[in-house]
């Protein structure tokens, strides 16, 4: 299993490879430039457990390598990581299909934080699914609409579960995904219809 970065900027790809390589010394990190690199590095460097991904790429319009990615690899963790502030392009990569978007600008030991909670959302997801007609949901997961029941924000989710805020996006993302909605009244609105609250 290789994680595969993708970043036309030398230093910051270094960097994310640098903290990719202390979070999971047994995997291959696999740095590339261009997004048409991929499918040969893939080939070449064995499955993904990962994407890491800038969003502005030579060559490559909007989150198009972001559909492209999940389209092919739909159930691999994908972290968007650009200069561009959140705002409408966090939103706008994670309808693309990202797990996460962080900005350039956020702290090492932050980015470090949300890409090991997309590894524990993912781990998380596996363990004690409940199932709710065809969907499962994992404990966390059932936990979480509880939480978005009692209106709290990602702050005291966060506080409460002594996990980052990060971390705390990723899984509100996952959970998201799992129950095809949107937003936080979205998630509400499932949970009440299916009985989970």
């Amino acid at each position: 299993m290789s994680m595969y970065i993708i970043d036309d900027h030398p230093l910051v790809r270094q960097a994310i490879a640098m903290l990719l390589r202390r979070m999971r010394p047994a995997s291959k990190v696999v740095e590339l430039e261009k997004f048409s690199e991929l499918q040969a590095a893939i080939i070449k460097n064995g499955d993904p457990e990962l994407f890491v991904l800038d969003l502005l790429l030579p060559g490559v319009k909007g989150t198009s390598a972001v559909k492209e990615i999940k389209t092919m690899y739909a159930t691999v963790p994908l972290a968007v990581i650009s200069s561009m502030p959140a705002g409408e392009a966090e939103e706008t990569c994670i309808e693309a299909g990202a797990d996460i978007y962080i900005e350039k600008s956020t702290p090492a030991n932050e980015i470090s934080s949300a890409l090991q909670g997309l590894f524990a959302a993912e781990n998380g997801d596996e363990e004690t699914a409940v199932a709710i007609g065809e969907t499962k949901l994992s404990k966390r997961q059932k936990q979480l609409i509880v939480m978005l029941d009692r209106g709290l924000s990602n702050r005291d989710i966060a506080a409460e579960l002594d996990i980052s805020e990060h971390t705390v996006k990723v899984h509100l993302w996952r959970l998201f995904r799992r129950l095809d909605v949107k937003s936080r009244t979205q998630t509400l609105h499932f949970a009440r219809t299916n009985g989970l609250l």
